[in-house]
């Protein structure tokens, strides 16, 4: 396997170092610090960041998607199934199996939400970065 193949599965840890993978351009309003938040004293700026500076993650955050009705309903009957299923009469076996398939459909579609993570890491040249996808960043 190669690093680029390695990056875009690689999971992230608190205190774990990595390294910008790609250029980042920030870009939106700014307020200077020591003025109050007036309309008047904001203005509009960029920040760009280069790909291969390093920092420290300080936190993981992992935003499943939400299951539906179907798919929890999907899993209790899968489980039931493989659990018992050997001890069921043929008739009940079978209905539960076909009510299995039914709902197979809503447990495919659940899986194929990609589970999204996103990082907060601070850069060792003191910007923070947070709420960033994780595949943004590699192991250093």
């Amino acid at each position: 396997m190669t690093d680029e193949e390695d990056e875009g599965s690689m999971t992230l840890n608190a205190g774990q170092r990595v390294r910008l993978v790609a250029d980042l351009r920030l870009a939106g309003s700014v307020i200077p610090a020591r003025e109050p938040s007036e309309e008047t004293s904001a203005f509009t700026a960029s920040l760009a960041l280069a790909a291969g500076i390093e920092g420290t993650v300080e936190r993981v955050d992992e935003h499943h998607p939400e299951q539906s009705h179907e798919a929890r309903e999907y899993l209790r009957l899968k489980a039931l199934l493989e659990d018992f299923g050997h001890q069921m009469p043929s008739a009940s076996r079978t209905q539960l199996d076909e009510q299995v398939v039914a709902l197979e459909e809503h447990w495919d579609a659940y899986r194929r939400q990609m589970l999204r993570v996103t990082v907060r890491v601070r850069l060792d040249n003191g910007f923070v970065l947070d709420d960033v996808p994780a595949e943004t960043f590699a192991s250093a």
